[in-house]
């Protein structure tokens, strides 16, 4: 029995000690590690790397597409009569002109495709770049949609462009068709009128079938030429549409990706997205001084692909930059203590 009070007295003295300590008046030690209230802890440096402005499409594999063709200059658009292709073409098939200054430029349909249906009327005047002729690639094509947000990112970029066909071949390089421009529906000149039937059936007594039904009239850009394929191109999207080198093999229907290299740049000063506030070609960075204290800097954006962007102009390159970049000045607060945004 004594032992067991002993035991339990001295406890309580432990305890007792403990309480003492706790209720000290003493300065609180501080935790080491932590530094001082907005200190930058993370920076960078920029480096210099090549970089390429990608954007990835999703498309799919198919038969016959359709393709526009713009007018190379401003000018007055000009059809020829295009027959009807009796092969798949192994050339050019010149299917306009657009005159500028007195001068014609030339609109052909490249070899492999056929002439599928005018898009504007004939002899009106054109803007640069203006989708005009519809073609039909005869064969396999890959086909992307694209949407707004995409159209300008990528309506000067079309020179690199490769693709690779879901479980199947790829990547590789494929042939951008015409523009990415949305095509309305292709008309087709109506065929000449038909003639009244000669005097050999006049001495033999045959009469002369009835004329055919020649249907709606034609609008003047179709009356003008003649000639043209058996049916018109149906209205399309914006959308990328290119061939695939003759040795891969495609399957009709079959997904595939598509992957558009809209810019590029040598040796560009970078620096990770994480560092830089802004966007569209503008943006801030907070270089950090030999002091530790930061100066907030504009700077002029360019490529980026989504893990560093192009620093064109505001850095040397020898510069410390804080990350995560600058933030967003905080709106005043208003006379009722609460805080208001720009009106």
């Amino acid at each position: 029995m004594r032992r067991k009070r002993l035991v339990g007295a001295g406890v309580l003295v432990v305890v007792a000690a403990a309480a003492a300590g706790c209720g000290s008046s003493g300065p609180a030690p501080t935790t080491p590690g932590l530094a001082a209230r907005g200190t930058t802890m993370t920076t960078t440096k920029p480096s210099r790397q090549d970089l390429a402005n990608r954007v990835s499409l999703t498309g799919k594999v198919t038969m016959n597409p359709v393709f526009g063709l713009a007018a190379p200059v401003a000018g007055q658009v000009r059809y020829f009569d295009v027959k009807p292709a009796q092969a798949t073409p192994t050339k050019p098939t010149r299917v306009a002109n657009v005159w500028a200054g007195g001068k014609p430029t030339n609109v052909d349909v490249p070899a492999g495709a056929t002439f599928a249906g005018r898009l504007v009327d004939d002899r009106v005047t054109v803007a640069a770049g203006m989708p005009i002729v519809s073609a039909k690639l005869a064969g396999y094509g890959i086909v992307a949609d694209i949407d707004a947000a995409q159209a300008y990112k990528i309506s000067d970029g079309l020179a690199t462009v490769s693709a690779q066909i879901k479980n199947g071949p790829g990547p590789f390089t494929c042939t951008v068709l015409g523009t990415i421009a949305a095509l309305p529906a292709g008309t087709v000149p109506a065929p000449p009128a038909a003639q009244p039937s000669g005097a050999a059936d006049r001495q033999s007594g045959k009469q002369a079938p009835p004329p055919a039904d020649p249907g709606p009239p034609a609008d003047p850009g179709q009356q003008a030429g003649g000639g043209g394929t058996d049916a018109a191109s149906e209205p399309t999207g914006m959308r990328v549409v290119c061939a695939a080198p003759a040795d891969v093999k495609l399957i009709n229907g079959a997904a595939a990706t598509v992957e558009v290299v809209t810019a590029k740049a040598t040796n560009a000063l970078v620096l990770p997205v994480e560092a830089v506030a802004g966007g569209q070609g503008k943006g801030k960075v907070d270089v950090v001084r030999p002091d530790k204290t930061r100066e907030t800097r504009d700077v002029v954006l360019g490529l980026t692909d989504g893990k560093v962007v192009e620093i064109k102009s505001g850095l040397t390159g020898d510069e410390t930059v804080a990350v995560p970049g600058p933030d967003l000045a905080p709106a005043k607060p208003d006379g009722n203590g609460s805080s208001e945004g720009p009106r």
